[in-house]
């Protein structure tokens, strides 16, 4: 976007990040809310704009689907900006941390890949999940925490920031302390976190050690629910709702996680088979307005 002629006048994309900055919460779309619709990564993204969000997490096997299949980094990056969207994250999941070398050394190459066509996009993070790690118990907090350095080495070289996510179910990602705990043992200052409301419980985080956490280095908040009748043993991703509809104490997270520095991107992130089978616009515009609705207040 080109300077407007007068001085008085911000370029949009300037003017767009004060409004953001400005703002308590920016509200996402995680395509795993429509993945189940199959819709293909440029129907994913008309479908967020439809709805109102001018934010969006997409999933790297899409993206990958939609480039083997023809499609081009400025064709997406043109319909980015025609919609009016943000990528604000790509969700992947890359065997980084895993004791295997090749099969770290190979899931480095293929982020590296992936990294430059992010960028190429606009996208400015990447979800640095422990895939391969759900059983293992093997492999110590400070050897993950070196491993993850790498992973920033390489993601930051691109101007991407690699988000740690927390697993609920998983052995050493489980708890907000142990991700945290990783992040800082990297030693780099770039070093960010991804929580999940559904993950908060499902690894069994205590919510007043949340206040622990400087809210800077975690930057988005994945919105989701869950019934009362589910316990933590039994609960899975499939059983995610929309916030507000379960007994999640949401309006408690986002206040002890909402910065002052900077809006906390909320995303909506379910797996809800009886959502896929409903219309996905309909699905998106549901997810928007329930997040608006459980922000009231905080």
């Amino acid at each position: 976007m080109g300077i407007s002629a007068s001085a008085a006048v911000l370029p949009k994309t300037a003017s767009s990040e004060i409004r953001k900055a400005s703002l308590p919460f920016i509200f996402s779309l995680n395509m795993a809310t429509i993945r189940g619709h199959k819709l293909g990564f440029i129907k994913e993204l008309e479908v967020a704009a439809n709805a109102g969000y001018h934010s969006v997490e997409i999933w790297i096997d899409s993206f990958n689907a939609y480039l083997a299949g023809g499609g081009t980094l400025r064709e997406a990056r043109t319909r980015l900006s025609d919609l009016g969207l943000q990528v604000e994250n790509c969700i992947s999941f890359h065997q980084w941390v895993v004791d295997n070398e090749a099969i770290r050394t190979s899931a480095l190459e293929q982020m590296k890949k992936e990294l430059d066509q992010l960028a190429a996009i606009g996208c400015k993070r990447i979800a640095a999940t422990g895939m391969g790690l759900t059983d293992d118990t093997t492999i110590n907090l400070d050897t993950i925490a070196e491993r993850y350095r790498t992973v920033l080495d390489l993601c930051l070289s691109h101007h991407v920031i690699p988000l740690l996510e927390m697993w609920g179910f998983q052995k050493q990602f489980s708890t907000v302390s142990e991700v945290v705990y990783c992040a800082m043992q990297s030693g780099n200052a770039k070093a960010s976190i991804l929580l999940d409301v559904f993950h908060l419980y499902k690894g069994n985080t205590p919510l007043e050690t949340l206040s622990f956490i400087n809210p800077q280095i975690n930057p988005i908040l994945h919105m989701n629910d869950y019934p009362a009748k589910l316990s933590r043993a039994v609960i899975t991703d499939a059983d995610r709702i929309y916030p507000g509809d379960g007994v999640a104490p949401i309006k408690r997270i986002l206040k002890i996680l909402k910065g002052h520095d900077q809006p906390l991107i909320l995303s909506a992130e379910l797996f809800n088979a009886e959502y896929y089978q409903q219309d996905a616009l309909t699905v998106a515009k549901t997810a928007l307005a329930k997040m608006k609705a459980v922000v009231e207040g905080v």
